[in-house]
């Protein structure tokens, strides 16, 4: 089959395309899908690069322990094992596919008991493909912060994967959404679903003349002493960067006795609630993953990596594997 291969870290180049990589092996449990479309995205390249260091743990030590990255993926089921009982052979699904991966393949497997789904009817399969990697991480967030309706929230990079998801998610929960972007997609995100959007290239969003009860920094650009004038009395900070020194998982434990402002750290949730979640309101339309105009074939996927990279992105890079 044809698949993208690294078996080493580093930057783009490391990877490369065949095709004559082998079909992975299928346990009675496993699902095996026909990938139509998949993503690169930020955690994808975190692995290619094994940065931050300690994603080795998970990883490989000193060389990756799968030679196809890859965790978002949406397609057609071709086969499945003699335990499967949710799915069957022909099913539109997607899905996530963190630690397993082998997503940027023309087939993957993945266990029936994974974060995978049935796709809503009306949705298209590359639409499907960009619903989970950065909404489970916003949604994660979301969770974990408690916000519900009327509560006021800054999502600092309303553009991102991550921020474009939180912001619809957020707007859909009855939330107050402000949020951050550069000069030419300010519109875009107001469209999203923010009441009020900082211009980050000719403002500091620090600096606005209202208070939050929850800041969602979902680049990892800013710190919690930089946001801490921004939070009202009980206001979280979350953020999506471990932050410098690792101070974004040392502060919740130490801001954790207050009961002034604190730091949250999101952890991702990968629950069935939370994909459950994700997957009615993709079906509602209250959700819609934001898509990159720029997207690329299988055989462009290091050109995919290199513009992913470059922070110049809008949402989703969606790269297509099998033409339905």
């Amino acid at each position: 089959m044809r698949a993208a291969v690294s078996t080493r870290y580093g930057p783009p180049e490391v990877v490369h395309v065949v095709d004559d990589a082998p079909e992975p092996e299928v346990a009675p449990d496993d699902l095996l899908v026909r990938v139509h479309a998949t993503t690169v995205n930020r955690t994808d390249a975190a692995y290619r690069r094994a940065y931050p260091f300690v994603i080795r743990a998970v990883s490989g030590l000193r060389r990756p322990k799968v030679d196809i990255w890859g965790t978002e993926y949406a397609g057609v089921v071709e086969r499945v094992g003699a335990q499967v009982t949710r799915f069957a052979v022909g099913d539109r699904v997607f899905g996530y596919a963190e630690r397993r991966f082998g997503a940027h393949a023309e087939l993957v497997a993945v266990a029936e008991s994974s974060f995978v789904a049935l796709v809503p009817d009306g949705v298209e399969l590359h639409q499907a493909a960009a619903t989970t990697e950065g909404a489970h991480y916003a949604l994660s967030g979301i969770l974990r912060a408690g916000i519900g309706p009327g509560d006021r929230v800054l999502v600092n990079g309303g553009t991102g994967a991550i921020g474009s998801a939180a912001v619809q998610l957020l707007a859909d929960l009855g939330a107050d959404v402000i949020a951050t972007a550069p000069t030419a997609h300010v519109e875009l995100v107001r469209g999203l679903g923010a009441r009020r959007v900082v211009d980050h290239e000719t403002e500091d969003f620090t600096r606005i003349d209202e208070t939050v009860d929850v800041v969602l920094d979902l680049v990892g650009k800013s710190t919690f002493g930089a946001c801490r004038r921004l939070l009202g009395p009980h206001g979280l900070y979350l953020s999506s960067d471990l932050g410098p020194f690792a101070q974004n998982l040392a502060l919740p434990l130490l801001t954790k006795p207050s009961r002034g402002r604190r730091v949250v750290f999101p952890f991702p949730l990968e629950t069935p609630e939370v994909l459950e979640h994700l997957r009615s309101r993709l079906a509602t339309g209250a959700f819609r993953p934001l898509i990159d105009p720029t997207t690329f074939a299988l055989d462009d996927i290091v050109e995919a990596y290199r513009y992913v990279e470059t922070g110049r992105k809008v949402g989703n890079v969606v790269i297509t594997v099998t033409e339905a």
